[in-house]
């Protein structure tokens, strides 16, 4: 634990589980641990994880397991900030601090108002309903392709075959990406997140290749935007202003917008779509009742995301002393909201641990809380009905033909590949 965090106060503050590591990324490497933040909620709920030595910055930080504690935090964006807190010139949604040039202050999840709910509104326009709803029709088309490509083949990587596919050919027709650029931008991305040869705070040679490779291009595209802007939300964020105090976006803040609408865009969904056929094989009943009744869809869409829960934390820090659920948080600490366990809290949702398509109250944290919540959550939504009513259109069935291979990462709860034999209708 750091010096400056190692009083009285802190080591009161126990952590229960002195063999688990939450920034030990072989935890997270099967999916995310819920038999580990079940203890934690019976615990207490609100703990100090103190550092080790895998911990970024050797620093430790706050952990809010509850449905309860997070939801008001989330919230209160003044005293928790998504940029920074008390002396650090670093911070950001991760555990560890990342550098002004890397995202804080600049990327607008890691952002704090006014600035950041002005570009919010800026780039609104690009993703309004029904500009997501004229998309339903052309994403039909691409999600039938995919499936039955996938059902002539009879068995293959749903990842990649089908999961994979619909968010990057939408996000990817949203913002006007040529079709040839599509797969090597999805590759980049890929190499960026991965964590399969490194641990959190450091980088590899793949990594920081898909880096500067993805950032080249996003250069490359957002001053195509500026020299011919479009009707796209990345040429909105380009050529509008945010305010008349605040003014237009800088260069970099132009270049973040276009990062962080492709990464989200496909990251997250992917996971979801996956995740949620995953666990269609491992529950057949439910399927077996959607197919039935297809009617439940909505239900069984709000039910795969709380369930698989793609993102499961976000990182605030403290910008000011403060008591929350009895403990004394202070300024410049790290905080991190654990969407995952809020998700299956006992406290607030009924048999957490059963995956029901008809769950009436289904108030998830998939999509986060307050002002910070997703801002692509209808196109999210969008993609995933698409895709699973082609699934129930086409495909009777589905077995796993090998072992599921899980993203090792504690920031996002996803499948790299897996293997599936499917039976048509």
């Amino acid at each position: 634990m750091s010096e400056h965090l190692c009083d009285s106060e802190r080591c009161a503050t126990y952590w229960p589980l002195p063999d688990v590591d939450l920034t030990d990324l072989t935890l997270f490497s099967q999916g995310f641990p819920h038999d580990v933040f079940t203890q934690l909620r019976q615990n207490d709920g609100v703990l100090y994880h103190p550092a080790t030595p895998l911990t970024p910055d050797n620093e430790g930080f706050w952990v809010f397991t509850r449905y309860q504690d997070i939801v008001p935090l989330a919230r209160d964006i003044d005293t928790f900030s998504s940029h920074r807190g008390g002396a650090r010139t670093g911070g950001g949604t991760m555990i560890e601090d990342l550098p002004s040039a890397a995202g804080p202050g600049t990327v607008i999840n890691m952002m704090d108002d006014p600035r950041h709910k002005a570009l919010r509104r800026l780039m609104a326009p690009g993703i309004t309903r029904g500009r997501i709803a004229a998309l339903e029709p052309v994403l039909t088309v691409a999600a039938r392709q995919a499936i039955v490509s996938a059902l002539t083949k009879g068995e293959g990587d749903f990842v990649s075959d089908i999961a994979a596919e619909l968010p990057l050919f939408a996000i990817a027709h949203l913002v006007g990406i040529p079709p040839e650029d599509r797969h090597p931008i999805s590759g980049w991305i890929n190499a960026v997140l991965d964590y399969a040869d490194r641990q959190l705070g450091q980088s590899s040679a793949s990594s920081q290749q898909g880096m500067q490779q993805f950032m080249a291009y996003a250069q490359r595209f957002v001053e195509q935007r500026r020299q011919a802007p479009g009707d796209d939300i990345v040429s909105l964020a380009i050529a509008g202003e945010l305010s008349a105090e605040l003014g237009s976006l800088t260069p970099m803040e132009q270049v973040m917008v276009f990062s962080v609408v492709m990464v989200a865009g496909l990251e997250t969904t992917r996971n979801a779509i996956a995740g949620g056929i995953l666990t269609f094989i491992q529950h057949p009943q439910q399927w077996l009742l959607l197919q039935r009744e297809p009617v439940r869809m909505n239900r069984a869409l709000e039910e795969i995301l709380r369930w698989t829960s793609p993102t499961p934390y976000n990182r605030r820090t403290a910008t000011r002393d403060v008591d929350v659920a009895g403990k004394r948080i202070k300024a410049g600490e790290k905080v991190t909201l654990w969407w995952a366990s809020a998700n299956r809290d006992e406290q607030q949702f009924e048999n957490p641990f059963a995956f029901d398509i008809c769950r009436e109250k289904n108030a998830h944290l998939a999509f986060g809380s307050g002002g910070h919540s997703c801002l692509g959550a209808q196109l999210a939504t969008l993609e995933m009905r698409v895709v699973f009513r082609e699934l129930l259109n086409h495909i009777d069935t589905f077995a796993l033909n090998g072992p599921v291979e899980w993203v090792r990462s504690n920031k996002h709860t996803g499948i790299r590949r897996m293997p599936l034999r499917y039976k048509g209708l």
